[in-house]
């Protein structure tokens, strides 16, 4: 007879959080930012990562704020919690130049590589509602800084004359 372990719980407020379906480690986070931005250095990778979850948090409000800082590793949950919501977020566009002045020597497209590398990963973590509920928040454009397709609202097909 074998006994079987009861699964581990986790809790938002644990060092390691459940990201999507698989345990998620700050270090898990920042080693895939790593890998899918090319990056030389661990340290490289985790300040482009702080860098752009900390922007990300003034531009998400309200219970999908909280959503994402409770699926995230407690330090990435620290950094989007740590910023006073916006107003109003930011165009797409305005999002990644605030990167860029947070960023030495970054450029617009460089600070849209680091962008777009940091929330794709972040996105593959997440589960897919909290991410659908963040990107229809936030306004168009930042989809495909997810790595997503562009999320149109749905119409009634507009009847054809004949």
């Amino acid at each position: 007879m074998t006994a079987t372990a009861a699964p581990a719980k986790t809790t938002p407020r644990t060092a390691t959080a459940r990201c999507a379906t698989a345990p998620c480690t700050w270090l898990t986070l920042t080693e895939r930012v790593r890998n899918a931005g090319g990056y030389r250095t661990a340290a490289e990778a985790e300040h482009r990562t702080r860098v752009v979850l900390s922007a990300l948090g003034s531009q998400v409000t309200g219970e999908e704020r909280v959503s994402l800082a409770h699926a995230l590793p407690e330090e990435a949950a620290g950094l989007i919690a740590a910023q006073i919501p916006a107003l109003h977020p930011l165009p797409a566009r305005d999002f990644v130049e605030s990167v860029a002045s947070r960023l030495d020597n970054a450029t617009t497209a460089t600070a849209r590589w680091d962008t777009s590398t940091v929330l794709t990963v972040l996105a593959d973590l997440l589960p897919p509602p909290l991410l659908t509920n963040v990107l229809t928040q936030l306004p168009r454009g930042y989809a495909l800084l997810f790595g997503r397709a562009e999320l149109n609202p749905t119409h009634p097909p507009t009847p054809r004359a004949r």
